[in-house]
């Protein structure tokens, strides 16, 4: 494939290539179909093109019955609804937990019944149903216990389970599967073909699933008769924030969820995500973005180094005044996880190997709430899987891994839990999650170099950065952010419009905030532009940002985004590389 610009090699040592256009459209937009080529570009049908121009439930959402236990979840589900049974939902302690669980809780309030949520301490219980929880919720009146998020790999807790147990899951499956009354995953090994398509579905978009199978089985019942149906659609909001912070691919019905829930979490009907946008200073209606990087993190902090139950209180409460302590507190400890996470992650940089191809650290007394934020830099600043493990006084390793397109990390992780190398471990391609002896690290790191490294070494050698569009530094306006966001919501698998502009020579270089790195840009042209490198100061890119001076040429490749701090709204690009100009 043509280079962009001839660039070969990068600042960062990548090529720039064209995204997937027809050769007619490569190097500048056609205005007046911009969507439609942004849509083309990402894998997007022809005779599609109109479905993903404006997703809609309707035009993705598959029949939940196509899914194995769907139908059977659904039956003891309404079974527990009708007969008044206690019915406790157990999450995970992440986003995608959290929202699960209160979409859940949500739904089942709205047909008059109150399910109890329970979610995990992550330093006292780890991941998953335990037994002693189990036995505790079901001493305490529960019949019926659901868990989501979790529960594919959790064999000895409901292997021994007393009650009846509903798995909503998205993690990869062993051959077996646990005792349950129902499996739902559309990950599952022995999933027909149309359901084990939408496994890339987060848990919140599975329990959405789950939850429309429910009001279809109920009005089935005609338990609907005499009293009014839930707005399904209400809970949109929870299901895109949870799809997106799972960093699950925006693709078919997620994009679908994420595109309507953005609307519906707009409209601020959910107290708590209404007061947790107020906290994180959002001021206008959310972007896809922001539930990544704003919203996301902060129900993660009560996970990861507070109270594990405080996102869930929040996303279910109906107290204005109650949901505002909740997201302050949440507000307060995503602060303090920040901290935290920067000691942690100086640490892991300090002992890190380029030998391997899956970086594996592991550190005494790292705090295991935010391993996982960790092992995503390193993957980022290394390009390749990396796995961070925080070792307790008993020899103990809690672990998170973080991988790259192409590389299969949760399948490898549950190899090695099937040699024996872990006390405990899955997850899914992207990310992955495990508890090993001390003294197995070695013996861990060197299994997935050699499962990996074949896939790692493919990865890495393909890897180019994906240009849109070339253009002059006046072109990237205002309205032309405006006009990329229709081909949106972007995320993971579907990624936002990359820009190419120049040749820009820098005119103002500085470091600002935690390491980032801001430039005044001007082209020939004759206009300026604002770029800025986030947490860059210490790469290549930010050390030649700051040794080009007025003189030296630059191409500069990143995202057009509105900078709307000032008066008016002005356009600026967030850096994703750069390349000397001749």
């Amino acid at each position: 494939m043509r280079h962009v610009l001839d660039i070969d090699r990068s600042i960062l040592g990548q090529p720039w290539r064209w995204r997937a256009l027809a050769d007619d459209q490569r190097g500048g937009f056609v205005p007046d179909d911009l969507v439609t080529q942004l849509l083309l570009a990402r894998g997007c049908p022809r005779d599609a093109i109109e479905a993903h121009r404006a997703p809609s439930i309707r035009g993705f959402m598959p029949d939940p019955s196509i899914f194995r236990d769907m139908d059977a979840a659904a039956a003891r589900l309404a079974d527990a609804v009708e007969r008044r049974e206690q019915i406790a939902i157990f999450g995970d302690y992440d986003v995608d937990g959290a929202t699960s669980c209160a979409l859940l809780v949500l739904l089942l309030r709205a047909l008059g019944h109150d399910a109890r949520p329970y979610i995990p301490d992550r330093m006292t219980e780890g991941y998953g149903p335990n037994a002693p929880a189990m036995e505790r919720l079901a001493a305490e009146g529960a019949t019926l216990i659901v868990t989501v998020d979790c529960g594919a790999q959790a064999f000895d807790a409901l292997d021994g389970a007393r009650v009846d147990v509903i798995v909503v899951d998205h993690h990869q499956c062993a051959t077996r599967l646990p005792r349950a009354h129902a499996v739902v995953n559309p990950n599952r090994l022995d999933e027909r073909a149309d359901a084990a398509a939408h496994g890339h579905l987060a848990a919140v978009g599975v329990a959405f699933l789950l939850g429309a199978a429910l009001v279809r089985e109920l009005r089935r019942r005609d338990w609907f008769a005499a009293r009014p149906e839930p707005k399904l659609l209400d809970l949109l909001d929870l299901v895109a924030l949870g799809t997106v912070a799972d960093v699950a691919q925006l693709r078919g019905l997620n994009r679908a969820f994420v595109a309507q829930g953005l609307k519906v979490m707009a409209r601020r009907g959910n107290v708590g995500l209404a007061a947790l946008a107020d906290a994180a200073r959002l001021t206008r209606a959310p972007a896809a973005s922001d539930l990544g990087f704003a919203l996301g993190p902060r129900i993660n902090a009560g996970g990861r180094v507070g109270r594990a139950d405080l996102g869930v209180r929040l996303l279910t409460t109906d107290d204005p005044a109650e949901a505002r302590v909740l997201a302050a507190e949440l507000d307060r400890l995503n602060e303090e996880r920040r901290a935290i996470e920067a000691m942690v992650q100086e640490g892991a940089e300090a002992m890190l190997c380029d030998r391997r191809a899956v970086c594996v650290v592991a550190g005494d007394g790292w705090h295991p709430g935010v391993i996982g934020i960790v092992a995503g830099r390193l993957k980022e600043k290394l390009g390749r899987p990396a796995i961070v493990i925080a070792l307790d006084e008993h020899g103990v390793g809690k672990g998170s891994g973080r991988s790259i397109t192409g590389v299969d990390l949760g399948a490898a992780v549950l190899a090695a839990r099937e040699q024996g190398l872990l006390v405990a471990g899955g997850g899914h391609a992207m990310a992955a999650g495990l508890t090993i002896a001390a003294d197995r690290v070695a013996a861990f790191a060197e299994f997935l170099d050699q499962r990996l490294a074949a896939a790692v070494d493919a990865a890495m050698a393909g890897r180019a950065l994906l240009v849109d569009s070339v253009l002059a530094p006046g072109g990237v306006t205002p309205d032309l952010v405006t006009a990329l966001e229709a081909g949106g919501p972007y995320g993971t698998g579907w990624p936002s419009p990359r820009i190419a502009i120049g040749p820009v020579r820098a005119i103002k270089v500085d470091v600002v905030g935690n390491g980032h790195v801001r430039a005044i840009v001007a082209g020939d042209d004759g206009r300026s532009l604002k770029a800025m490198a986030f947490r860059a100061a210490d790469t290549p890119l930010g050390h030649a940002l700051l040794a080009a001076g007025p003189t030296r040429r630059l191409w500069l490749a990143g995202r057009a985004r509105l900078d709307d701090w000032g008066s008016r709204p002005a356009a600026e690009l967030h850096l994703d590389d750069a390349a000397w100009a001749n």
